[in-house]
């Protein structure tokens, strides 16, 4: 029983730009089912960043920032992208004052992954050669095999992957140095002569994120493979017979289903035991 904490306050970050998407709901139901499991109680507040421009303050205690479409280096500019990077400045600023016992987490997802590794400045943020989109494996560095967040899960295991753009050229040099690391990367391709992409970062002890999506689940790429631009997607880039495996996979418990039951959990896990020891220190 969880009674040292009486309430974890999320803010959930919506990037999608007003497009119709799973994620949001996905998201949703992964937290509930957290805290329903965890027998806490929670609240949470949805900031439509990009059509409202409208972000958290600092009085929530975990943050996920969604993904989301549009290229990740053409937004640099704009009202909702430059506020969305002083929002995780704030956050940095108030996770490095010791006088804050407890510390803020945020999980960074596909667009806003993106968005941090530009901030961090992480490697080279480009556009790939053409869409990927679908459910592939994804490897595991070894230093990664040492995250929480990683608990339970296979190597490679299985994750929906849809983007334009990629993290490439990793820094590592200067990731090394701000205490961050890749944990993992996309399936090795030995006909193709591309660098892997980088599909997930440790920022800090206290911002995670991947290029994926961990939070994905069957029903939400069903709905997506029921629409003839997906489908063709897929068809034109790994052939029909790889969209029925993908397909098939939807259904499978070890595949994508796992992943949504274990990765986002592990972290809020993760998070939720560090607001209870900080509670308590406090």
């Amino acid at each position: 029983m969880a009674m040292e904490k009486e309430c974890v306050r999320f803010a959930i970050l919506d990037l999608n730009d007003g497009h119709p998407n799973q994620g949001m709901r996905c998201i949703k139901e992964i937290v509930y089912r957290w805290a329903n499991e965890k027998q806490v109680d929670l609240t949470y507040d949805v900031f439509d960043v990009r059509v409202n421009n409208d972000l958290p303050d600092m009085s929530y205690d975990i943050y996920i920032s969604s993904g989301g479409p549009g290229d990740p280096l053409s937004t640099r500019f704009d009202d909702w992208d430059i506020n969305w990077n002083k929002w995780l400045n704030e956050v940095l600023r108030w996770n490095e004052n010791p006088g804050n016992e407890q510390k803020k987490y945020v999980f960074f997802i596909c667009h806003s992954f993106q968005l941090a590794s530009r901030y961090f400045n992480a490697g080279l943020i480009c556009k790939r050669r053409s869409t990927s989109f679908g459910v592939f494996p994804i490897h595991i560095l070894p230093e990664g095999k040492m995250h929480p967040v990683f608990e339970n899960l296979n190597d490679p295991f299985y994750a929906v992957d849809s983007r334009d753009f990629q993290l490439i050229q990793p820094n590592l040099s200067l990731l090394n140095d701000m205490g961050a690391y890749i944990t993992c990367i996309e399936k090795e391709r030995p006909h193709v002569p591309y660098e892997r992409a980088v599909m997930g970062i440790s920022f800090n002890p206290y911002m995670f994120g991947t290029q994926f999506h961990p939070e994905a689940d069957a029903d939400g790429m069903l709905k997506h493979f029921q629409s003839e631009d997906k489908r063709n997607t897929v068809i034109e880039n790994h052939g029909e017979a790889k969209l029925t495996s993908m397909i098939d996979q939807l259904k499978d418990p070890d595949k994508i289903l796992w992943t949504n039951k274990h990765l986002i959990p592990n972290f809020l896990n993760e998070a939720y035991n560090h607001i209870v020891s900080a509670s308590l220190v406090i």
